[in-house]
């Protein structure tokens, strides 16, 4: 009675993860699979992207599953399955696909351009004639459609690490009053990129609460261009937290999947 009970009132505890741990002789994980939907939705008039997704195990809550949208890194696509030892931290990304489908988030996660980064920060006039801005507008009138299943659309938050920690920021700065919150891992503000990180003075009210993950010797994209995305939503009144590992360098942060968890759930 008293089991039945726990499981009645904390649902995800009582269910087993939807990922599958492959262990090594020492009892450690060395492979981790978490199962995935594949889609397409159209880049331009010839061209498709691709989109992985997946839903949580369960029932929807009534109002549908709150959604991830997760961005890949440079060169690194990302993938539900993932070995341990990886560059970049590779192996925390797939710890957070289960950490946040485990939690009652449904995660999707388009390709970038060409499946090697995102246009955000390369010098273009116009952002939203770019294929990027199509597919990601195509994502967000999906998750509307109900496309995905029975997703929340205002329940939206949106992370990425890298190349995708930038698309991260210019979600949010595209798409104002779509996301609760953002996480962005080794990365800055839209249009920086690596050192060359100029930020304006005034963002926009409506940005939302944001969550910087940095490493501390990253030479790629360096600290201090997240410390001054930091100063400059602060200065504007807008939440942010910054975390940073002293001992990591450009990639996933082993706290990362915890971190950005708790971002989301307080938010």
């Amino acid at each position: 009675m008293k089991t039945l009970l726990i499981a009645f009132l904390f649902p995800f505890i009582a269910q087993a993860s939807i990922c599958v741990e492959q262990l090594d002789d020492k009892g450690e994980v060395s492979w981790l699979h978490c199962p995935r939907n594949l889609t397409t939705v159209a880049s331009g008039t010839l061209t498709d992207r691709e989109v992985l997704w997946q839903l949580p195990a369960g029932n929807a809550p009534r109002k549908g599953w709150p959604v991830v949208l997760l961005s890949q890194g440079s060169w690194f696509p990302i993938e539900f399955s993932r070995p341990r030892n990886l560059p970049f931290g590779g192996f925390h990304e797939a710890r957070l696909i289960q950490t946040l489908l485990d939690n009652g988030y449904a995660v999707i996660a388009p390709r970038a351009t060409l499946q090697i980064g995102w246009t955000t920060n390369l010098p273009l006039p116009d952002y939203k004639k770019t294929s990027d801005y199509r597919v990601l507008k195509e994502v967000l009138a999906k998750i509307q459609k109900g496309e995905f299943g029975p997703l929340n659309p205002r329940e939206l938050y949106a992370t990425g690490i890298s190349s995708g920690g930038y698309n991260t920021s210019r979600l949010a700065l595209t798409f104002p009053n779509t996301f609760k919150a953002i996480a962005i891992q080794s990365a800055s503000y839209a249009t920086c990129l690596g050192p060359l990180c100029r930020i304006p003075d005034s963002l926009p009210s409506e940005h939302p609460p944001t969550l910087l993950l940095h490493g501390g010797i990253d030479l790629t994209v360096p600290l201090f261009t997240a410390r001054k995305y930091h100063s400059k939503l602060k200065d504007n009144g807008i939440e942010v937290e910054t975390f940073v590992n002293p001992n990591v360098g450009h990639g996933w942060l082993p706290e990362s999947p915890e971190k950005i968890l708790e971002w989301f759930e307080t938010h």
